[in-house]
């Protein structure tokens, strides 16, 4: 692996630990742990996890050769949107992201965003291959907090080697599995850890699916866990559900999707407008509590994302839906409440050109109705006078306390996902009835006139489940995945965002036939690591 993770692998996680619970603070680094040490109980096991907890958002700068312009998933949830035009930018702000959006950087060997995501995701691998091997090398007991030990680290390797493959390779049902290059497994637990050649997807898939498999075995005997930025059983089984829709394995993703949400309801209208800013929410399986003392401040995910976030890049850059999934939500349906098709253009620099006033912006006709709309999104939604407005922008993701910089949860995995998946898998698989009713319940919460039996067919079902998954899931980092998966390709056209700002992002043929949607190897790595060369590099 890149030279950098040989210098360390506990000591990486130079972070102050929390056990999740802010009653039981740590204020010892985990970097004050040896690495002689950092196994040498379940406790301090523990505390390697909580380190990887903390890793999910904390800016890799935590870790040797990290970036600090990188918190984790604080980072790649938006991002991931971003790439694929889901989650659509109103103008250049500062900068942020308006590389990725323009498809300069995942095509770039050289570029952090490609050498950080892989040398996170690694980092999580060689973590946990420490304890999984430790734990087995030396017979140790298997109680129900060493279950929970080990359910947790075979689900994050699991994780971390699908995240990988699904991203730094063809994407398993447009490509050949079996020949298609994957990436490398990581065997080792001492330095300089170097990894085996790329193994192929199929290899990478056997790997995950193995680890599921004997996380979830773990997790049915476990101790329950403190707090949900922690695995657990339900989470092992929405991570299968998303490895085997990823595959195609249609009757393993409903299967699972159905076992991951048990236990979790479906959040109402009032949580659903509440601002998706804590774990606490009632259908959050998995999401990382993040506490005052470890804010990322100006890297954080509601930093990037949040119109109420007081930062210049959401100032000048109001989120938008795409105006063409906006138009397909139904008056009844109170998710079109969030995202405000009349906000003015009150920003000069907008990238359509229709922005700074009524003179430019076409929804309005005087002055006052311009400033009056502004003044309402003020009161109703917690934007301040500084933050500009633009149509179709999102007010679904709000911090807690508008116009500040106060750190919120991350939100990784809700169980209106995992209905999704079941209905898509089931409707994979034909079996109509069967999707249909597993659409029924979130569309009935949703909107008080949603009529599941007018999607009669799969090709109508999979139309409209794609529809529910970029409005449910907005701004969750699901779309360039859903897109590969679907062997979709970007258009857009008629969605409100700009050819001048998106360049190359705003229009890219479909992943089977554009290896651009396959991310480069960073260059490091094949500099560094012997089973790598430059034939290689995707």
């Amino acid at each position: 692996m890149l030279k950098k993770i040989s210098l360390l692998l506990f000591v990486v996680l130079t972070i102050t630990m929390t056990s999740c619970n802010e009653d039981f603070l740590e204020t010892k680094p985990t970097d004050a742990i040896a690495a002689a040490d950092a196994l040498s109980t379940p406790a301090n096991m523990a505390l390697v996890l909580n380190g990887l907890h903390r890793l999910m958002y904390a800016q890799t700068s935590i870790i040797p050769g990290g970036s600090s312009s990188r918190a984790g998933m604080q980072y790649w949830i938006p991002m991931f949107d971003v790439l694929s035009g889901d989650l659509i930018h109103s103008a250049p702000a500062n900068g942020w992201m308006t590389a990725e959006l323009q498809w300069n950087t995942h095509t770039l060997e050289t570029s952090t965003t490609v050498e950080q995501l892989w040398y996170q995701r690694y980092h999580f691998i060689a973590s946990c291959n420490a304890i999984i091997n430790k734990v087995e090398d030396e017979g140790l007991t298997k109680d129900a907090d060493m279950n929970n030990i080990l359910g947790q680290a075979h689900a994050y390797r699991a994780w971390a080697y699908h995240s990988l493959v699904s991203t730094y390779a063809k994407g398993y049902l447009i490509g050949n599995p079996i020949t298609d290059a994957g990436v490398p497994l990581l065997y080792e637990t001492e330095a300089p850890y170097t990894s085996a050649p790329r193994s192929t997807v199929q290899v990478i898939y056997d790997q995950v699916n193995a680890d599921l498999a004997q996380s979830i075995e773990y997790f049915k005997n476990a101790s329950s866990r403190e707090d949900k930025s922690q695995l657990n059983l339900n989470a092992a089984y929405g991570i299968k559900a998303r490895v085997a829709l990823s595959e195609g394995n249609w009757a393993a993703a409903a299967d699972a999707a159905v076992k991951a949400r048990a236990g979790y309801e479906l959040i109402n209208e009032a949580a659903w407008k509440s601002g998706f800013n804590t774990t606490d929410l009632s259908e959050v399986i998995w999401g990382g509590r993040v506490i005052p003392s470890e804010t990322t401040f100006f890297r954080s995910y509601f930093y990037y994302i949040s119109p109420t976030f007081q930062g210049s890049q959401n100032r000048g850059n109001p989120k938008l839906i795409s105006s063409e999934v906006y138009n397909l939500i139904p008056n009844s349906d109170y998710r079109a409440d969030l995202f405000l098709s009349l906000a003015p253009n009150t920003n000069g620099s907008a990238s359509n050109g229709k922005g700074g006033s009524y003179l430019t912006d076409p929804n309005y006709d005087d002055e006052a109705s311009f400033d009056a709309a502004k003044a309402a999104i003020i009161s109703e939604w917690g934007v301040t006078s500084r933050h500009n407005t633009h149509p179709f922008m999102h007010v679904k993701f709000r911090n807690k306390n508008p116009g500040t910089i106060d750190p919120d949860d991350v939100i990784y995995m809700r169980a209106s996902e995992m209905y999704l998946i079941e209905a898509e898998a089931e409707a994979m698989m034909e079996d109509i009835a069967g999707a249909q009713n597993a659409l029924k319940p979130l569309g009935e919460e949703r909107d008080n006139a949603y009529d599941v039996t007018i999607y009669n067919t799969k090709e109508l079902l999979m139309g409209h489940i794609k529809f529910q998954r970029r409005l449910e899931l907005y701004g969750e980092g699901f779309s360039w995945h859903d897109h590969i998966r679907w062997d979709e390709g970007i258009d857009l056209t008629n969605s409100g965002a700009s050819l001048e700002l998106y360049q190359d992002g705003f229009i890219q043929a479909k992943p089977s036939i554009n290896n651009d949607w396959i991310w480069k190897i960073p260059q490091a790595e094949i500099n560094a690591n012997p089973n790598l060369t430059q034939a290689d590099q995707n």
